[in-house]
């Protein structure tokens, strides 16, 4: 009986499905090509973004990558390059809530496209004080620049230095003075940074939003996440980027590479910087082209339409009063001018929030200071090449980060964490993260030998750094100048400010062949009766240096991961510590203070600290003091770890008052909240709400400038 039941049934529906479906087919093909039509619109879309993402993570770390070349091209401190640097968070504020609020109600890919453009053009501005100030000049004793007279380093009479070559050298010195306004060029540097600030300002806001209003719900986190993927992709080739363009002579398709006396372990060595900023410039043009034939709309996917995860400018729409609707939408938003105080009041009421933002702040002042300055540190500790230094960084450390972000989400995912879960992987992550760091104060190389400097020219170790003695009497009678910096090498592996001061009274062979002989400073710590010979360049740092090294990238790889690893659960803690109402409030006061107080000053100051550990300054050609030569390595090493460490520990007691608070709050039951809007507590409201929501997913991986932080 059931079954003839089922048969009737079946063929009841056989025979009545077919009307249905001839009836209803054009509406259904209809709406499978809107669908597609709207699938791929917005996949067109997301490509663009992600290229975009590219660009403006590749230029921001080959920036990075530079630090230390711009440095020493425009001869100016590194306190001077940390404000060039914080000059795209500045250009970044200024049109932020501009961008932000008009932003919307324009044409949002037009927009994007507009702003790739002025990021393309400060990006090219950034290189083009290279094609206007001249050739790259570096100090070298004139036997080693291919000169045709021969002359003594040790000058002893000034009847010893032909007049015809003195005359040269001086109107060498006089049309250098004359172009000496080049120097100042690095305010175009600055400015060009300041461009990709303000050019980057539209990409976010707009770009996510754009996606968030057009993809299918369950699509749009993943659409999202492809795009932060691919911004954590332009890293790494930002740095190799970088490496490439150091191991190339500055001034590479202008001058003969065979007339070049420097290599790329001197000091004084200046790559290609400019020519990555061109790449990076084209790069950035390119992505700007698909923007300008999106249109200002896509068609919206019929799960959408009706969605509570709809854009806040359809939520409220109804096609039957329209105008009622335009009275409603002014009447809310007069409403929420007027709430904007009580909002702010009741945001910075909540401990949790206001304990989290200062532990964030402070955090990131330690790492935005330790990856601007990491370039240098280690060329400077571990006498490696910019080249090798942005290599490492670029394939080991940006890596490392990308996948502790990844285990954070994955950790919150797989176990289902809960905010005080979250909170603890927060503060547990930290902690472990710095104490590594902590390790990397015995992971050092001691200062190269250098007479005068770090050693006395009898070959005993100094005490003080800031009783330096370049003259002695195995140079008395030497006509020398304690502003030059060109050092060489002498067969006791003591390095010597010039071969002047070495004593040097002979030279043979040119430019990076020279070798000094008869070096009166060298032969004291060889034999009181027998003078040395001398090479040009700096001896090499100690054997244990190189095995340092390798400890060193060892730690700092677990130290980025360790780090990252809190990323996530701290993106997700700021969320579901506040009202879901102020959400959007709160992380645009989040992202302001961070930039605002960390990424602007931070670099600043790292860079006066490790000025303070400077020996030996060079000297521009018409005065004044130019880029840092030799660093005193213990002194840099305490300085550049010690305020990242120092910083860190203060952020790890805000993340302990934070973990106190949230512990204080929550009941014994359930170590989940619900959320309260008289006292701001953390909360959710069942399992479900617990857990990110889909559109919040992929923000949570999404920390500023995350693509740097090693």
């Amino acid at each position: 009986m059931e079954i003839s039941s089922k048969e009737n049934t079946q063929f009841f529906s056989n025979n009545t499905v077919l009307p249905v479906d001839r009836s209803s087919f054009k509406s259904e093909s209809s709406a499978s090509k809107e669908k597609q039509s709207c699938c791929g619109g917005i996949k067109i879309f997301l490509g663009a973004l992600s290229f975009v993402y590219f660009a403006k993570a590749l230029s921001g770390s080959y920036l990075k990558s530079t630090i230390t070349q711009i440095e020493r091209r425009f001869d100016i401190p590194s306190s001077l390059v940390g404000v060039i640097d914080g000059s795209f968070e500045i250009g970044n504020l200024l049109i932020i809530i501009l961008v932000s609020y008009f932003g919307a109600k324009l044409h949002r890919p037009r927009i994007i496209g507009a702003g790739c453009l002025i990021m393309s053009a400060g990006t090219f501005l950034i290189a083009m004080p290279q094609f206007f100030m001249g050739r790259y000049r570096y100090e070298r004793f004139p036997s080693t620049l291919n000169a045709t007279v021969s002359i003594s380093p040790c000058q002893q009479e000034k009847s010893q230095t032909p007049l015809s070559a003195l005359e040269k050298s001086q109107a060498k010195i006089n049309a250098g003075c004359e172009k000496e306004a080049g120097s100042s060029m690095w305010i175009y540097v600055l400015l060009g940074n300041l461009l990709r600030g303000i050019g980057e300002t539209p990409i976010q806001p707009l770009g996510i939003t754009y996606i968030d209003d057009y993809a299918i719900e369950e699509n749009a986190a993943l659409y999202i996440g492809c795009v932060q993927t691919v911004a954590i992709i332009g890293p790494i080739f930002g740095f190799l980027l970088g490496s490439l363009c150091a191991k190339l002579y500055v001034d590479i398709g202008f001058v003969d590479l065979d007339s070049v006396t420097i290599t790329p372990k001197d000091v004084q060595w200046v790559g290609a910087w400019w020519l990555g900023y061109l790449i990076a410039g084209v790069i950035s043009l390119l992505a700007s082209i698909p923007f300008w034939f999106l249109p200002k709309h896509l068609l919206k996917p019929e799960s959408r339409k009706d969605s509570s995860t709809s854009s806040e400018q359809s939520k409220f729409i109804t096609e039957d009063n329209k105008d009622q609707h335009k009275s409603y939408q002014q009447q809310v938003k007069i409403a929420e001018m007027a709430k904007f105080l009580p909002s702010l009041k009741n945001l910075f009421g909540n401990p949790v929030y206001i304990l989290y933002l200062c532990a964030s702040i402070i955090q990131f002042n330690s790492l935005i200071g330790m990856v601007t300055y990491k370039p240098k540190y280690i060329e400077q500790q571990y006498g490696q090449t910019s080249s090798r230094t942005n290599f490492v960084i670029g394939l080991i450390n940006i890596p490392a980060v990308a996948f502790g972000i990844f285990s954070g989400g994955l950790i919150m995912k797989k176990f289902r964490i809960n905010v005080l879960g979250a909170a603890k992987l927060c503060l547990g992550s930290s902690f472990f993260g710095y104490l590594l760091l902590l390790s990397l104060f015995a992971m050092g190389c001691e200062n190269s030998d250098v007479a005068g400097l770090t050693v006395s020219y009898h070959g005993t170790k100094r005490m003080t750094d800031y009783e330096q003695a370049l003259f002695s009497e195995c140079n008395s009678g030497c006509a020398c100048s304690k502003n030059d910096w060109d050092p060489i090498c002498g067969e006791n592996g003591v390095t010597y400010v010039s071969a002047c001061l070495a004593g040097c009274q002979a030279s043979n062979g040119s430019g990076k062949n020279t070798v000094f002989f008869n070096c009166s400073c060298v032969g004291i710590l060889e034999s009181p009766s027998q003078s040395s010979s001398a090479v040009v360049g700096p001896c090499q740092k100690g054997n244990e240096c190189p095995k340092m090294f390798l400890y060193f990238l060892v730690i700092s790889v677990i130290t980025s991961y360790t780090l990252s690893v809190g990323g996530t659960p701290g993106y997700i803690l700021l969320l579901r510590c506040i009202k879901p109402h102020l959400k959007s409030f709160a992380l645009g006061i989040y992202t302001l203070a961070i930039r605002v107080l960390a990424g602007i000053p931070a670099p600043v100051y790292f860079g006066v600290a490790i000025d303070t550990t400077c020996l030996k300054w060079g000297s521009k050609r018409c005065g004044g003091r130019g880029a840092c030569r030799l660093y005193n390595s213990s002194a840099l090493r305490y300085v550049y770890l010690g305020m990242t460490l120092v910083l860190g520990m203060v952020s790890i007691f805000f993340s302990v008052a934070v973990l106190w608070v949230l512990r204080k709050r929550s009941s014994p039951q359930d170590e989940t909240f619900s959320a309260n809007g008289e006292r701001g507590t953390c909360g959710t409201k069942s399992r479900e709400d617990s857990f990110v929501n889909k559109d919040h997913l992929i923000q949570t991986t999404y920390w500023p400038e995350k693509e740097t932080r090693l």
